[in-house]
């Protein structure tokens, strides 16, 4: 007898065994990799979501600053109910006054964020920077002549600073032209959570 050792050859079944199992692990590779994919993709559309919802809400927290501050606006002109003793800038709108509204915009005393675009060209409310605060502000913050406090600026969801609006000036084409009177247009701007969230609204007032 030879001192060589014959090693037996795989037979035909043992090798289909083996090619069976490296199938079934590239098999389980791909299903992991399809499902991770899917993982992926999930978490990315659930993020998107959530991203959508929290803006949906910061704009709606602007928009609602802005109804309030056109309210505020409101009381400005006409006081409901009507006080005893007229508040401060009540006087200034009896339809006729054109006065203390200034080209552009008023920035100081009694004239802050009142309009006048006569000769501006451009409506006031497509040029004033609402964005602006303090003194020089051609804008009027929420409360200034109307006493009415507004919550913003602190932590928490809620506007990242109190709205502003104008009273702009307006020809009333309604009546009789030989004694002309004014409309009051509103334009208010309310801040969502972050400075940069606006929402812009308008409205007229007849007095």
């Amino acid at each position: 007898m030879s001192g060589n050792l014959m090693m037996p050859t795989p037979s035909l079944p043992t090798l289909r065994h083996r090619a069976q199992r490296g199938a079934s692990l590239i098999i389980v590779m791909l299903i992991l990799i399809v499902v991770s994919v899917l993982g992926i993709g999930s978490a990315q559309i659930a993020l998107m979501s959530e991203r959508g919802a929290r803006n949906d809400r910061d704009l709606q927290v602007a928009w609602q600053a802005a109804e309030a501050a056109l309210m505020d606006a409101e009381f400005d002109i006409h006081p409901s109910p009507r006080p005893a003793t007229p508040t401060v800038r009540q006087s200034l709108f009896d339809g006729k006054n054109s006065t203390p509204f200034i080209d552009g915009c008023g920035t100081s005393g009694n004239s802050v964020g009142l309009c006048n675009s006569g000769t501006a060209g451009k409506p006031a409310w497509l040029t004033a920077d609402f964005t602006a605060t303090g003194s020089g502000a051609a804008t009027t913050q929420f409360g200034t002549f109307t006493g009415r406090a507004f919550a913003a600026g602190a932590p928490g969801i809620q506007p990242a600073m109190a709205p502003r609006y104008i009273i702009e000036l307006v020809p009333d084409l309604v009546g009789d032209r030989s004694n002309p009177t004014f409309l009051y247009r509103v334009t208010a701007m309310g801040f969502g959570p972050r400075a940069d969230i606006q929402a812009v609204l308008q409205t007229l007032y007849r007095n």
